[in-house]
């Protein structure tokens, strides 16, 4: 899964970009590769696999990843080839959501591209190119649907949606916004309209601004604002601070942060607020080979669930032994779990849980 991280210059991106990738390289916590100069891979932060790794002693620890995509600047008239333009859009077709960098911190030394502070401004222009794509694409399946509700007349009700989508777009709101019912939802989710994919708004602040609470910050406050009125998240987040902290050990980065009242870094919650973002959870597989998180869509099935470990493992699918990671860290062991029942035998229906630890019994 990636997270396309997108902003205009001097806002912070390639300093908070920077800080994923140093995190990755020097930190236990965050393995990290390169796959291409502008790509890292990291980890996702579960106290869960801590814990059962102290419990197993595995050979092996291997947590769930995000990739996370450094996508070319932008300038004004990107949706029309400017600058990067193209490859603007190609790297944000490719990515499944979008970190919006966005700055919200005052500092005379960093000329913004603008000349002023003004993150709603920075937060249109961006928003309004993908926009601007989207038309594009939206006039041409308009077009087409136009033609078949001539001779079906049941298509009449995706004509008048997508002729209200159109609206609302030109209205410079993006598609994640756009009021649907479940019906119109299913027609939404066929198009690739950039400003349908889930965004989180990372407000680029200053150290300042969390040792004295950011709500004082009427930046922040303006972005939170916009966020809510199109259903989007933000993250408080200070891409200097994170790339300082990143190449601490543990023990510093835990004494730095205590000292600002927070109880983890702003890159433990983008993580985190990535995956959530993107409808993931994990379940866990547990023993002394390797202790490990598996990366699945919220509603996934059992047998589904199996095929990420290995396609036999759904194809040959015959049950699931599953207990939650609370009751087995309440009882201490798997053997006393199944002593007291606690160990479920679950068959191809059964929806996997967030935090399920699952032997999966399969036969091909």
């Amino acid at each position: 899964m990636k997270l396309g991280m997108v902003g205009l210059p001097n806002v912070g991106k390639s300093t908070l970009f920077n800080a994923i990738t140093n995190a990755g390289a020097q930190s236990a916590n965050y393995p990290f590769c390169t796959i291409e100069p502008n790509v890292g891979v990291v980890s996702v932060p579960d106290e869960r696999l801590d814990r059962l790794e102290e419990m197993y002693h595995p050979q092996k620890y291997t947590p769930a990843v995000l990739e996370f995509v450094d996508i070319a600047g932008l300038v004004k008239g990107a949706s029309k080839g400017e600058g990067l333009g193209n490859k603007f859009l190609a790297d944000i077709r490719e990515v499944d959501a979008i970190v919006h960098v966005v700055r919200c911190f005052e500092d005379s030394e960093i000329i913004h591209v603008d000349g002023e502070i003004n993150p709603l401004r920075d937060i249109e222009t961006i928003n309004l190119e993908l926009i601007f794509s989207d038309i594009d694409i939206l006039d041409r399946r308009l077009d087409k649907a136009r033609k078949m509700a001539k001779a079906d007349k049941k298509l009449a009700g995706e004509v008048a949606f997508l002729e209200r989508l159109k609206e609302h777009l030109e209205a410079g709101k993006s598609a994640r916004g756009v009021d649907c019912d479940e019906e119109e939802r299913a027609i939404l989710q066929t198009l690739p309209l950039l400003s349908n994919k889930p965004v989180i708004y990372a407000a680029n602040l200053c150290e300042d601004d969390f040792a004295g609470g950011i709500e004082s910050n009427e930046n922040y406050r303006a972005v939170c604002r916009f966020a809510a009125e199109e259903g989007s998240a933000v993250l408080p987040i200070c891409a200097k601070m994170e790339e300082e902290i990143s190449d601490m050990d543990k023990e510093d980065k835990s004494m730095f942060l205590a000292e600002l009242g927070l109880a983890e870094s702003g890159l433990d919650r983008l993580i985190k607020e990535g995956y959530a973002l993107l409808g993931l959870i994990s379940y866990l597989t547990a023993g002394e080979p390797e202790v490990r998180a598996w990366t699945i869509q919220k509603g996934t099935k059992a047998p589904q669930a199996a095929g990420k470990i290995h396609s036999d493992f759904e194809r040959g699918f015959i049950r699931a032994e599953v207990i939650s990671f609370d009751d087995l860290m309440a009882c201490g062991s798997m053997a006393a779990a199944k002593e007291k029942g606690l160990v479920r035998l679950e068959g191809k229906e059964y929806v996997v849980q967030d935090g399920d630890i699952i032997l999966f019994r399969f036969n091909v």
